[in-house]
């Protein structure tokens, strides 16, 4: 089987648009591309790029023009060697386009071999406990009723993403809000996303440890790893880093190795892919650490972090992050916490998504190829 083709198909994506920190830029609308891979043998895989906060249009010429020359011809079942030669080009494209490519190819891998990809790579966990993970909210009160509706609605835990630029007192007194709302035992999460530094990081540290937080997520600057050693010596509570940090799978070496974080952190589109991933979640087993998977922006991702996240025997829990209808779009039968508060994945070949023919038609803008 060879690959003859790649195309990808810009939609024009329209809807909710939700501020989680500085990182994520409040956008009129968007466009998500729909990769498509064609072979010999009439197997497709296919994937989404792009996010509600981030238009496809960034990486589309990368795609047409630096990736799909670096495919076409090859055997679609060499993912590693494929991403490898991928990899090379990263300075004329970037991890999320690279990721995209390589996602399509575990669809079509799963397609040719008849296997959901979890059971592909090789399924370790049945399904996923699923937690909520806020939009920046308004108000103390406003995280205090959302995370009381996030446990009425059968999640596993809430995970708060505060209003930038308030003071370490103030983190401490709204998630003591949240603590004495939900009660002792509810798992709770802080996710800083980088804006504090070093002294509000302990202050607030120490404070949500002593509430029982589940674990204290990007407290710092992405770039400061130093810090985050220090912070990691001193906190009694997880300290969970790498979301954003600089450079991809080889570069989480020095975080391990320096003790900079508890756990590791990435999804399919911010680290490349579910190849990358997976070394890095078997990367993270040997240290005994978690590879705890972050949203991925658009449907098709999240079924991908999903079915990655089932194949893992060391990620503990799955994002949702809310509004979840701000980052649904163009598939039949998204993602949804089941009863049990967990998430459990489509079941058919490939990622198992089934595409909305027609609202993918009528909001089409161009086809690349």
């Amino acid at each position: 089987m060879k690959i003859t083709d790649l195309t990808m198909t810009m939609i024009e994506w329209t809807g909710a648009r939700v501020q989680y920190g500085a990182h994520n830029p409040v956008l009129g609308s968007s466009q998500i591309g729909l990769v498509t891979i064609r072979t010999d043998e009439g197997v497709v895989g296919q994937s989404y790029l792009g996010a509600s906060y981030r238009s496809a249009e960034i990486e589309a010429w990368s795609m047409i023009n630096v990736l799909k020359p670096v495919i076409l011809g090859r055997d679609p079942f060499d993912r590693g060697i494929i991403w490898k030669a991928l990899l090379n080009r990263i300075n004329s494209t970037s991890y999320r386009a690279i990721g995209a490519i390589d996602v399509a190819l575990w669809d079509l891998a799963g397609k040719a071999a008849g296997l959901p990809v979890h059971k592909l790579i090789g399924t370790c966990q049945p399904s996923v406990p699923a937690y909520a993970s806020s939009a920046t909210l308004a108000s103390p009160e406003a995280y205090v009723e959302q995370a009381l509706a996030v446990k009425a609605a059968g999640y596993v835990g809430y995970k708060t993403h505060p209003p930038l630029g308030i003071s370490a007192d103030e983190h401490i007194l709204m998630h003591q809000k949240i603590r004495d709302a939900v009660g002792p035992d509810f798992l709770l999460m802080l996710d800083a996303a980088g804006h504090l530094d070093y002294s509000q990081a302990m202050k607030v540290g120490d404070a949500i440890a002593e509430m029982n937080f589940h674990w204290f997520e990007d407290p710092l600057p992405h770039t400061d790893i130093w810090t985050y050693v220090k912070l990691c010596q001193k906190l009694k509570i997880m300290v969970m880093a790498t979301e954003y940090a600089p450079g991809n799978f080889h570069f989480y070496a020095p975080w391990i190795t320096s003790h900079a974080t508890d756990a590791l952190r990435g999804d399919v589109a911010v680290k490349g892919g579910i190849t990358p991933c997976l070394m890095t979640a078997h990367l993270a087993h040997a240290f005994h650490m978690n590879y705890e998977i972050h949203h991925g922006g658009n449907s098709v991702n999240n079924i991908a972090n999903l079915q990655l996240t089932m194949a893992l025997p060391n990620s503990e829990m799955f994002e949702v992050l809310l509004p979840n209808e701000a980052h649904q779009f163009g598939i039949v039968g998204d993602l949804k916490v089941g009863p049990d508060g967990h998430m459990h994945c489509p079941e058919g070949p490939g990622l198992g998504v089934t595409y909305d023919d027609d609202l993918i038609k009528r909001h089409t803008v161009a086809v690349l190829s």
